[in-house]
Order: structure tokens, then sequence, then C-alpha cells
């Protein structure tokens, strides 16, 4: 499914000549393990609210191709509503939008930072329910330098919100090129346990060590504050010449390129 997945971003880059698929790429299989093995959701029966199910906040709201194919692939929309990626009046806008009430997405993203103050909202509230469920937010890493993000640090230890996970993608690379050459953003480990965050460091292309970073994080829900998933991932991950480099981030292949980028990848679900 995260071929698959891989298939999606890239069909939908190269329609609309506009995307990210970069980051895309690294949080595929990610994304896929969350959504198909790991979340307590309701796709069939989608609510803004969430009550009673785990919710998901994309921050980094850049790389929606990977999100909008899992959600279409987990059965929130048609999955040939993939084909409107960034179309004029699509629901599937560049970056994700709450406007025209696509399903599965709960709130507009894409101004970085943001994303994680959003999930301790959301995190509170489920405690003060009396609600088990957990709260996901998938951040950037280049999104580390954001002021915000750190203020909800603060609060999230300082609260000790132990139903909520923070992933943060590490593949070390931003627009403007590798994050050691723009703004590094060493020690994140220390930082975060600084908060009182408990930090669990994984390799995110490991499919094997995601499902077992995903199922440690729901064993140890509810114990001792929140938990930040320090993911190391490539950007470009499942395409050779997209791989490690920033010059991916936010360019959509060619006709050849995507040619190219598709017969690296098996097809196992069907195209839309």
């Amino acid at each position: 499914m995260a071929s698959q997945v891989r298939r999606d971003i890239i069909r939908m880059v190269h329609a609309c000549q506009s995307g990210h698929p970069g980051g895309s790429l690294g949080c595929a299989d990610f994304m896929t393990a969350l959504y198909f093995d790991q979340m307590r959701h309701k796709p069939d029966h989608f609510t803004i609210q969430g009550f009673n199910e785990d919710l998901f906040f994309l921050s980094n709201g850049h790389i929606s191709p990977v999100f909008y194919s899992v959600l279409a692939r987990t059965g929130y929309f048609p999955i040939d509503e993939l084909a409107t990626f960034r179309q004029l009046h699509t629901r599937l806008q560049g970056h994700p939008t709450t406007h025209e009430g696509l399903p599965g997405v709960r709130i507009a993203s894409g101004s970085l930072g943001q994303g994680l103050s959003v999930a301790c909202g959301a995190a509170r509230a489920k405690k003060l329910r009396h609600d088990d469920a957990l709260v996901f937010v998938l951040m950037g890493d280049g999104e580390q330098q954001e002021g915000q993000v750190w203020e909800a640090a603060m609060y999230a230890g300082a609260h000790k919100l132990s139903n909520l996970v923070a992933i943060i993608d590490h593949n070390g690379q931003q627009i403007d090129g590798p994050l050691e050459k723009v703004l590094p953003v060493d020690s994140l480990k220390a930082k975060y346990e600084a908060f009182g965050w408990q930090v669990k460091p994984f390799d995110g292309n490991d499919m094997h060590q995601v499902v077992a970073t995903l199922n440690a994080a729901r064993a140890d829900a509810g114990k001792d504050g929140p938990q930040l998933l320090l993911m190391k991932t490539e950007m470009g991950k499942g395409v050779d010449f997209m791989e490690g480099t920033h010059k991916w981030h936010g360019v959509a292949p060619n006709d050849e390129q995507a040619a190219n980028a598709l017969s690296q990848l098996e097809e196992t679900f069907g195209d839309y």
C-alpha cells in the first residue's frame, strides 16, 4: 500500500505540474501505517469533532499529496477524486482546507508552526471529555524553526498531555536547502525531553520500525506526558533521482521523470 501511495503522489503532482513530492514520498510509509494499521478512526462516518476516535492533524500541510492519498485509500472520499488535485474549485487544494468540507481534514494547514498548538487543544479537550482516544500531529523538521512550536511543546509538557503523540519528519531538508545550512535544529531529542516529552527515535522508511514505534506509543499513552516520535526519513524515498535532496521539495516531475518514477514503484491496488 505504501508503494501505491507513492504512485498516487507522483501521478497527482505530475498531472497538475505543481505540488510537493519530496516530503510526501518520505512520509508515505508512516502515513500508510498510521491510517491502515494504527489509527482508530471512522472513514465512513467523518465528523469534525471526532469524539471517541483518534485524530490526526497535518501541520506541514504542503505534503498534502500523501495525506489525500491515504484518506482516499482508506475510504474518506472516492479514489478517483485524487485526479482533481490542485485544480480550480477542487476539494483537494495544494494545502488542506476546510471550507469545501473534505472528509478527513479537520484544520486548514500549511502556515507552518500551528499544528502542534491545535493538537494540544484537541488533546486537552479529549481529556476534559474523558475520551481516551489519541491525538496525532505530524510536523516537519524545518518547521521546528518556528517559535510557536516551542510554546505548544512547553504547554503540552506542563499539562501532561499523555494522549498527544507528535511526529517530526526529520529528513534534514527544507525548501531552501539542508537544515544545517539554513538554520540547524540540532538536539531535537534533548530539547523535547527538556520540555517533559517522551522521545522515541526511529527509521520512518522501515515499515517494521514504523509499526513497532506506533505500537509502543499507544502502549505508553496515558503515562508520563506527551510523546514525540522522532522520525528519520529520506526526502523523495522510493524514487532514486528524488532521494536525499531538497531540490524535489516542491518541484513536479515532467513526463519522462514521472514515467521513470512510476517504473520504480510497484502497483499493487490500482491507479485511479
